[in-house]
């Protein structure tokens, strides 16, 4: 099973939404790491063997980067643009049903 850390563009109600389908997740609202620079938000989710959901492509497009080139090891890094939050529900649902934490891990996928 997955566990998921949703940065701090994503809303608090998809992190609600996906624990009632019984995911482990845990929103950067939830543990007081808003405005945190995202460099530190993907040093969060490897502390805690998470993979990353954001709406921050580019960004987390370099940091994935970065840690390859580093020899660095990630949980992995799910990238999407922003939509409602019904939509963000849907796909992160199917998109975790349908991946293990292997194929995530040091990998970035777009939802």
């Amino acid at each position: 099973m997955h566990k998921l850390y949703l940065d701090e563009d994503v809303h608090k109600k998809v992190a609600t939404a996906l624990r009632l389908k019984g995911y482990d997740v845990v929103s950067a609202h939830e543990v007081q790491n808003q405005s945190l620079a995202d460099a530190r938000q993907l040093e969060y989710a490897v502390s805690e063997q998470r993979v990353i959901f954001t709406f921050n492509a580019g960004d987390f497009d370099r940091l994935h980067k970065e840690y390859l080139k580093a020899g660095r090891e990630h949980h992995g890094i799910i990238l999407s643009r922003q939509q409602p939050i019904g939509e963000t529900i849907r796909r992160l649902t199917t998109f975790l049903f349908s991946h293990s934490g292997k194929d995530l891990k040091n990998s970035i996928y777009w939802l």
